[in-house]
C-alpha cells in the first residue's frame, strides 16, 4: 500500500493497536511514512481494503520539528507510533534512525506545565467541578457535558502532575490508568456513574482528590491577563 501511493517514501511504520495487536476489524490504522526532503509533509486518510487509514506523512528533514511539536502537546501521538509501532518498510535505516530518535525524546518525557498553566488548570477545574454540583440530575445534557469538561481538564492535570503523557479519545483512559491506576480508575468510575445513573457523587469526590494533590481549589484570587490577537 505504502509503496503504491508513495513509491519514493523512505520507510513507513504500523502504530496504534494494530501494531500492538489491539486492533478489530473495523479499527483504523496509523501509518507514519518518512519522506524524502522534496516532498512535502502532511496527514492523509485514505480507505485501503475497506479500512480507513492514517498516513502520518514527515519529511526526513521534518522529522525533529514535528518530534518537538509532539512533545509540547504532551500527547505523544507521532512519538509513539514511532516508538511502539511496526515497521513496514526500511530499506536504507531510515525508520530506525526516526525510532531513535522518538525515544529519546519520550525518555525526556513530556514538559512540565508553567505556573500560569498550573493556575489556570486548578480555576477551570474549580468552575467545572461547582457547575457539575450545583447541576440538577433531570438536566442530563448539561451534566453530560460538564462530566466530559471535567474528565478531561482532570487528565490533563493529574498526568501532568505525575510527569506522564496524557492522550484524548481511547486512549485518554489508557494514558491515565497508566500515570495513575487508583485515582485514574476513581475518575473513570466517576464519569461512568454520571453517564449511567446521572449520579456525581463519585465524580465530584475524585475531582476534589485531583485538586487536593494540586494545591486545593482556586477561584478567589486567581488572575489572567486578557489576550487579544491570534
Amino acid at each position: 500500500m505504502v509503496t503504491e501511493l508513495h513509491p519514493q517514501a523512505l520507510g513507513a511504520i504500523l502504530g496504534g493497536s494494530a501494531a500492538q495487536g489491539r486492533a478489530t476489524a473495523t479499527s483504523d490504522l496509523d501509518v507514519a511514512v518518512l519522506l524524502p526532503d522534496s516532498d512535502v509533509s502532511r496527514r492523509e486518510v485514505i480507505r485501503h481494503q475497506g479500512r480507513v487509514v492514517e498516513l502520518f506523512l514527515n519529511t526526513h528533514a521534518d522529522i525533529p520539528e514535528f518530534f518537538a511539536w509532539d512533545r509540547a502537546r504532551r500527547r505523544g501521538t507521532l512519538l509513539f507510533i514511532y516508538d511502539q509501532g511496526r515497521p513496514l518498510t526500511d530499506p536504507h535505516g531510515h525508520i530506525a534512525h526516526a525510532r531513535r530518535l522518538a525515544r529519546n525524546v519520550l525518555a525526556s518525557g513530556p514538559p512540565a506545565l508553567s505556573t500560569a498553566e498550573w493556575e489556570h488548570g486548578r480555576y477551570a477545574l474549580t468552575c467545572f467541578l461547582d457547575d457539575l454540583t450545583d447541576t440538577p440530575p433531570d438536566s442530563r445534557y448539561e451534566q453530560l457535558s460538564l462530566a466530559d469538561q471535567l474528565l478531561r481538564q482532570a487528565v490533563d492535570l493529574l498526568t501532568a502532575h505525575h510527569g506522564a503523557w496524557t492522550g484524548i479519545s481511547k486512549w485518554l483512559p489508557r494514558r491515565l490508568l497508566s500515570a495513575d491506576p487508583e485515582l485514574g480508575k476513581a475518575l473513570l468510575d466517576g464519569h461512568q456513574a454520571v453517564a449511567e445513573h446521572a449520579d456525581a457523587r463519585l465524580l465530584a469526590t475524585a475531582v476534589e482528590q485531583v485538586l487536593d494533590l494540586l494545591g486545593g481549589r482556586l477561584l478567589e484570587g486567581y488572575s489572567q491577563p486578557w489576550r487579544t490577537g491570534p
